[in-house]
């Protein structure tokens, strides 16, 4: 146990021991700049100093048009372009679909190779034209029941509700 303290006390003494950093000019031997130092400062300012530089080019990095050239990161330009071709070939299949259709049923008609149990497209749009004035809107006898009732209930719960004088 004495020895662990020593070890300890001997590493304390050796971080905390003030160091001088001294720059010289080399021709004259003037001093240039001189600096007390601790070898816990040092330590320190070091990690401090690599801890700013990581955040810094994380920074950078995640925030900048540089993320551009990582690969893995694609720009927003790029997915906005794709998801935009993405939906123009889509529309463009759906338009060709189409088409090959209607080429398909032309050529059966010039070939007089007609089905006539099968309806056409304008025929199916044109009957699918509701007339508003055909529909009826009244109540039926059992939504007429239905509201007398709810009206029945809410007069009950009103009465309920009202504080008695």
């Amino acid at each position: 146990m004495p020895e662990k303290n020593q070890k300890r006390e001997l590493l304390k003494k050796k971080l905390f021991t003030k160091n001088r950093l001294v720059i010289v000019n080399e021709d004259t031997f003037e001093e240039v700049f001189s600096l007390r130092l601790t070898l816990m400062n040092v330590f320190v300012v070091g990690s401090l100093g690599a801890i700013i530089i990581v955040f810094v080019t994380t920074y950078i990095i995640a925030f900048t048009p540089l993320r551009e050239y990582i690969p893995g990161y694609a720009s927003s330009k790029l997915k906005r372009d794709a998801t935009e071709l993405a939906l123009k070939s889509d529309s463009l299949s759906n338009a060709l679909k189409k088409n090959e259709a209607y080429i398909k049923s032309i050529k059966r008609v010039l070939t007089n190779n007609l089905d006539y149990a099968k309806f056409s497209k304008d025929s199916i749009t044109l009957g699918a034209i509701i007339d508003d004035a055909k529909i009826d809107l009244s109540a039926s006898e059992a939504e007429m029941e239905l509201r007398k009732e709810v009206n029945k209930r809410d007069k009950e719960e009103a009465k309920k509700k009202r504080p008695k004088r």
